[in-house]
C-alpha cells in the first residue's frame, strides 16, 4: 500500500537530514582546526516503485546517503611568527612518519603545527615525524626521503689560512733595538692582533709586531706572536714566533717586496697548519703597492683586518622559504641548509581516508603518494611563520543547517500525516 511507503519514504528522508545535520555539526566544530577540509553530505535517490495501470509510471521511494565529500579547497593563512609553523599553499600534504593510535605508518596532514623534539627532529604535536630530506654538514640535500632532523645540528669549525693586514707604517720611525719576542712592544715600531682558529676550532691570538730597520730606509721586518701554552712544545705565557718575514717600500710608500722567512705554527693536538699572510700586492711581483701595508708619514694604525677561519657553531635559529629549504643561522655567524620539507600528491585526493588528528592515510581511491620537492612538478610551496586555517564557511553551514533542519520537520510531518491516514483507514472496519 502508498501509504505504508510513504512511512518508509519519511522514514529515509529524517535519516538523510539528520546525517545532513551531522555532517554539518562536524565542519561547525572544526571551523578552527587548522588544515581542517570542510565536508558536503550528497544523497540520491532511492530505485522508484513502478505502479502498473492505464498509464504506467514510477513513484520515488525517498533519499539516502550516496557519499560524504571532502572539499579540499585552499583555506586562509594566518601569521604565527613561529618559523616551524608552516603552511602548503598549492596541491599536496605534508608527510609524517610514526605511531598513530596504534598504527605504524605513514600519514599525511595539511596541519603544519611543527616543533622540534628533544632529540632534534621536526614533528607534529602528535609526536609524528615530519619526512623530508637531511643535508649533510656541507649544506648538500640527501635524496633519500626520511625523518627531517633540524636540531642538535652543529657547524663545524674551518681551520684559519689566509690572513689579510692593511695598514699604514709610519715612514720615519724611531730607531729601536733588535725584535725580542720576550719585550716585544719596546722593540718593534707597530702592532696589531687578530684571533685565528686551528683544526678543531681552538682560538689563538695572533699578535703581529712591525720593526723598522734603522740602518736601511724603508725596509721592514714582521713578526707573528702567539701565546706558546696552545702550542706543541710551547710554555703558557711565553710567547712563540710562529712567523716572520720581511718588506721593503719604496719611496712613495708603496709596498715593493714581501718576503716570509720562517714558519712554525702548530697548535696542540691540531693539524699542523701554515698561515698564509697577506700584506698586499708588492710592485716587485707586478701589485699597485699601495692595497695592502703602506709607509707613508702618517701614524702607524691597522685599517683592516680578516682571517677566513671560525670555531665550531650551534644552531641557534633557522628559516624556511618557498621551496621548503631550512636554513640555520649557527652561533659561529655561518649559515647553511641543513634540510628540506617534502610534499606529497595524490592523484584523487578526496579518496583519502581521514584517521582523525588532522591525519589522513592512503588509500586505493586516492591513489599513490607522489613525493617531491616543494614548489616543483605540481607539488604545493611552502610558507613559514603561517598555519592554514580550516575552510569551513560559516555562513553556508549556517545555510546548511536551516535547510535539514526544516527538511527533518517536513520529513516527519510526511510520517505524522501517513499515520492519520492509516489510523482512518483502520476505522473502516467498525
Amino acid at each position: 500500500m502508498s501509504i505504508l511507503s510513504a512511512l518508509n519514504t519519511g522514514a529515509g528522508g529524517l535519516e538523510a537530514n539528520g546525517l545532513e545535520l551531522s555532517v554539518v555539526g562536524d565542519n561547525i566544530a572544526n571551523a578552527g582546526t587548522v588544515g581542517f577540509k570542510a565536508s558536503r553530505a550528497v544523497f540520491q535517490d532511492t530505485l522508484a516503485r513502478t505502479v502498473i495501470g492505464a498509464n504506467t509510471t514510477q513513484i520515488g521511494l525517498g533519499t539516502r546517503l550516496q557519499t560524504v565529500q571532502r572539499m579540499v579547497e585552499q583555506g586562509t593563512l594566518s601569521t604565527t611568527s613561529r618559523p616551524t609553523d608552516l603552511a602548503l599553499q598549492g596541491q599536496g600534504y605534508f608527510a609524517v612518519k610514526g605511531n598513530f593510535n596504534g598504527m605504524d605508518g605513514q600519514f599525511y596532514t595539511r596541519a603544519g603545527q611543527f616543533t622540534v623534539d628533544t632529540d632534534g627532529f621536526m614533528t607534529n604535536l602528535s609526536g609524528l615525524k615530519l619526512q623530508g630530506y637531511t643535508a649533510d654538514a656541507t649544506g648538500t640535500l640527501g635524496a633519500t626521503l626520511g625523518d627531517l632532523k633540524v636540531g642538535a645540528v652543529t657547524s663545524p669549525p674551518l681551520a684559519t689560512t689566509n690572513l689579510t693586514v692593511r695598514a699604514n707604517l709610519m715612514a720615519g720611525s724611531p730607531a729601536v733595538p733588535a725584535f725580542n719576542p720576550a719585550t716585544p712592544g719596546t722593540t718593534s715600531n707597530g702592532q696589531t692582533s687578530m684571533v685565528v682558529y686551528d683544526s678543531l676550532g681552538e682560538s689563538h691570538q695572533i699578535d703581529i709586531y712591525f720593526r723598522q730597520d734603522p740602518a736601511v730606509p724603508g725596509s721592514w721586518e714582521w713578526h707573528a706572536l702567539t701565546d706558546g701554552g696552545g702550542l706543541t712544545g710551547g710554555t703558557a705565557g711565553t710567547a712563540v714566533d710562529v712567523a716572520n718575514g720581511t718588506m721593503t717600500f719604496g719611496t712613495g710608500g708603496e709596498l715593493t717586496t714581501f718576503a716570509v722567512t720562517a714558519q712554525n705554527f702548530t697548535p696542540i693536538n691540531a693539524a699542523v697548519q701554515p698561515l698564509t699572510f697577506n700584506f698586499g700586492s708588492p710592485t716587485g711581483t707586478g701589485g699597485s703597492g699601495v692595497d695592502g701595508i703602506t709607509q707613508f708619514a702618517s701614524p702607524t694604525v691597522a685599517t683592516f683586518l680578516s682571517q677566513d677561519g671560525y670555531p665550531a657553531g650551534s644552531l641557534t635559529s633557522m628559516t624556511v622559504d618557498s621551496q621548503g629549504q631550512l636554513t640555520g643561522a649557527f652561533s659561529n655567524g655561518r649559515s647553511r641548509v641543513i634540510g628540506q620539507v617534502a610534499v606529497a600528491n595524490f592523484t584523487a585526493e578526496e579518496g583519502l581516508s581521514r584517521l582523525g588528528g588532522n591525519l589522513f592515510q592512503e588509500t586505493q581511491t586516492s591513489g599513490t603518494a607522489v613525493i617531491g620537492q616543494p614548489g616543483t612538478g605540481g607539488h604545493a610551496s611552502i610558507s613559514s611563520g603561517v598555519l592554514e586555517q580550516s575552510n569551513v564557511d560559516m555562513g553556508q553551514e549556517f545555510i546548511r543547517m536551516i535547510a535539514a533542519q526544516r527538511g527533518f520537520q517536513a520529513n516527519s510531518k510526511t510520517i505524522t500525516t501517513a499515520d492519520q491516514l492509516l489510523a482512518e483507514l483502520m476505522t473502516l472496519k467498525r
